[in-house]
């Protein structure tokens, strides 16, 4: 926590410092805005934006399908962050800094060293859709775990995202936007150390992650390709087809970026095909996972066993946004592990119904869901495994 306080202690006497430095010049000099989160800008030696966004929530989860007692109470801060973008000294040097503070986002969860640091950026834009960066963030993977967790229509990404997702890594990004016409296509890349955010050198294995979108009817608004949900109301249908190729060369952890230590370190490759389509209110998100390793279960002298999850995933979330600001969603989520891992991991299935009241969009909202969740491809509520959960977030930030 000395790396932390340091920081706030540190943003504690600048930003009043640089608050003090902008009321002192001219409106032409420095400009200080609220309107989105606060913008501190002094042409053209620095653009700061600060915001901070938390999520509260409880929820609980049944014993069974057929027993309603409550096994498990979720109710905490999920998230809570603060972000920082901007640039220094020329535009095209720009950077961003996320940094997160909850029990959840610090990964204490595996008995690991605490992970404060989400997002540490610098990028440099040869233009405006041509740009390259150093440093830690997400991987170009499915669109769901690209999509930021405060852009959700549910309060959690899905089962088949948990299981087969790409996540943050340390390495060379590299974004370019090709016009063609009204279409548009996307070329994203990244080589990475393939261990995960704030890992320690491990092997000369690296990871090697291309993406490939294609929007053929124009650019949604507000970038609304990698925003759940259509609060914009698109006029015209806008499609954003998406796909990842990753492989892991001897990856150390159980998903690659994430999990426990491997025993053994293990290739792994993974493919994603995803869609977002968008039209007046109606939004359809859907994703496809395939992920395949030799050698997925690693064991140690003991007998104990760690895994690859290895296998397919579909996820496919249907939504309509009303002018009330209200919205409506379902999802379906499956999981179904290789043949390989079947003795460790079960074929799991999960159905959600969500309603979100938006306040001020995405930033500040109330969502909620309802949803059943089963095993082995049996939806009885007397089967071993299934159960029914609810859960209630509020969402608040700048």
């Amino acid at each position: 926590m000395t790396t932390l306080r340091c920081l706030l202690l540190s943003l504690c006497i600048v930003a009043p410092a640089t608050f003090a430095v902008a009321q002192n010049e001219s409106d032409e000099e420095a400009l200080i805005n609220v309107s989105d989160g606060i913008s501190i800008r002094k042409d053209p030696l620095f653009l700061l934006n600060l915001r901070f966004r938390m999520q509260n929530r409880m929820g609980f989860t049944t014993v069974s399908g057929d027993d309603l007692s409550v096994k498990s109470v979720d109710a905490r801060v999920r998230r809570l962050r603060l972000r920082l973008d901007g640039f220094v000294k020329n535009d095209r040097i720009r950077y961003y800094i996320q940094l997160n503070f909850s029990r959840a986002d610090l990964e204490l969860e595996n008995d690991v060293i605490a992970q404060p640091v989400r997002d540490a950026m610098v990028f440099y834009h040869f233009n405006k859709r041509l740009y390259i960066g150093i440093g830690q963030a997400k991987l170009p993977g499915n669109r769901e775990r690209v999509i930021s967790s405060g852009n959700l229509q549910f309060p959690d990404r899905s089962i088949a995202n948990s299981a087969f997702t790409l996540d943050r890594d340390f390495g060379l990004f590299g974004y370019w936007t090709i016009p063609a016409g009204k279409q548009e296509v996307q070329i994203k890349g990244a080589l990475s150390t393939g261990d995960g955010r704030g890992a320690l050198p491990a092997n000369e294995g690296m990871c090697y992650t291309g993406r490939l979108e294609w929007l053929p009817f124009g650019t949604f608004k507000n970038k609304g390709d990698y925003s759940e949900g259509d609060l914009e109301f698109e006029e015209k249908p806008r499609l954003s087809l998406g796909t990842t190729y990753a492989h892991n060369d001897r990856a150390v952890r159980t998903g690659g970026q994430l999990g426990l230590e491997l025993f053994a370190p293990r290739d792994m490759t993974t493919f994603v095909a995803d869609a977002m389509l968008k039209y007046k209110g109606w939004a359809l998100l859907a994703e496809y996972f395939d992920r395949d390793s030799e050698g997925a279960i690693t064991t140690d002298e003991d007998g104990s066993v760690r895994y690859i999850t290895t296998g397919t995933g579909v996820n496919v979330q249907f939504s309509k946004c009303l002018r009330s600001n209200y919205e409506f969603a379902l999802r379906y989520t499956k999981v179904d592990p290789a043949k390989q891992i079947t003795t460790f991991r079960k074929r799991t299935e999960e159905t959600l119904l969500g309603a979100s009241k938006y306040l001020n969009g995405h930033r500040i909202k109330l969502q909620a869901y309802t949803g059943y969740r089963w095993t082995e491809g049996r939806m009885g509520l007397d089967h071993p495994g299934n159960n029914w959960t609810v859960l209630f977030q509020v969402e608040f930030g700048i």
